[in-house]
């Protein structure tokens, strides 16, 4: 009787042990279940709710002009050196067309850029393309020529004012004395004034004293050569005497210097010029340019990139100076020059 009691009290234990044990495994099988199905629901949430970021960088380099041979090496270096770290460029020409540069700014941001670096065509009438990208919250770098009375957030440039004191310079040791012959670029590139202001800086005490005077100051439009030819021509054909020639830089210091030939005065009558075009060299070894003022393209677009990493990252600029553009003062960073 005794081991018949033990045998069903000990059948029951296994019964309930089973039923537990089936339990519990129901239990965390359910568990399981919902933690998994928890964990996918939140992976799919995040996945809805959070902002992918772009796998590459996109930079818009919006160029006023392809005119000089200068801009197709800022194109060429700065397009090399963007894909060197990573990033991908959507560039634009507007071929010297305030217009046809708004419409190509608004083309940019259509493929969703996350920096825009500008060449403004026009300084004033630039600023409608950056107040664009600026209303779609992109960070805009003008680059070599400041747009005045907008928003932008960076200008990079070489010392402009730099380049016209070092023309008035040389100028002013080759000849002391006599008539100067100004030729000024676009009236519409800011960095015309500041060569404009460069040499004056240099000159107007020369100018006071009257040992030297101004028997030209104009501006070629859109930095056309022709120009330069014809004002040159204009003035000899007048018998006005020219002793020296500042032209802004090495397309219209080429105009003078074909009008100066039709007269054999070439190599006689100094000219100035800028950007070390290949031809400008070419002309100094032969002596009928004087000098050029060089500018390194390779260095501008380093720190451009440097400054586009600052900005994608969110980081302090700390410009060396501050360059009031009519709207606001805006970082600046010069890189210095050398002839």
């Amino acid at each position: 009787m005794t081991r018949t009691l033990f045998k069903k009290s000990n059948n029951l234990t296994r019964k309930n042990l089973l039923k537990t044990t089936l339990w519990l495994f129901i239990f965390i099988t359910l568990l399981v279940v919902v933690v998994i199905y928890l964990l996918y629901f939140l992976k799919i949430y995040n996945k809805m709710h959070t902002i992918v970021k772009p796998s590459k960088v996109v930079i818009g380099f919006a160029m006023g002009t392809l005119k000089e041979e200068r801009w197709f090496k800022d194109r060429d270096i700065l397009i090399a050196k963007a894909h060197e770290k990573g990033y991908e460029v959507e560039w634009v020409n507007a071929n010297e067309n305030d217009v046809e540069q708004i419409n190509q700014v608004k083309f940019l941001l259509s493929k969703n850029i996350n920096i825009l670096i500008i060449v403004p065509n026009n300084y004033e009438k630039c600023s409608s393309a950056v107040n664009l990208a600026k209303k779609r919250g992109i960070k805009v770098i003008s680059y070599d020529r400041l747009v005045r009375n907008s928003d932008i957030d960076v200008y990079v440039s070489f010392n402009n004012y730099k380049v016209g004191e070092l023309m008035a310079k040389w100028l002013i040791k080759k000849v002391p004395r006599g008539n100067y012959a100004f030729l000024l670029g676009d009236p519409g590139d800011y960095n015309v004034q500041m060569i404009k202001e460069g040499y004056h800086k240099v000159l107007d005490p020369f100018i006071k004293k009257k040992q030297i005077n101004i028997a030209l100051e104009k501006y070629c439009y859109n930095w056309r050569k022709e120009y330069a030819y014809n004002y040159i021509t204009n003035l000899l054909d007048q018998n006005k005497r020219i002793d020296a020639i500042l032209a802004s830089n090495d397309s219209l210091a080429e105009g003078a210097i074909m009008a100066l030939s039709e007269k054999r005065l070439a190599g006689i009558v100094p000219v100035t010029g800028q950007d070390a075009d290949i031809s400008a060299c070419q002309r100094i070894i032969k002596g009928t340019q004087l000098m050029t003022v060089y500018k390194p393209i390779d260095k501008l677009v380093d720190l451009t990139f440097e400054i586009v990493d600052r900005l994608i990252n969110n980081k302090s600029l700390n410009p060396p100076l501050m360059l009031n553009n009519g709207y606001k003062n805006v970082p600046t960073f010069f890189l210095t020059l050398s002839v």
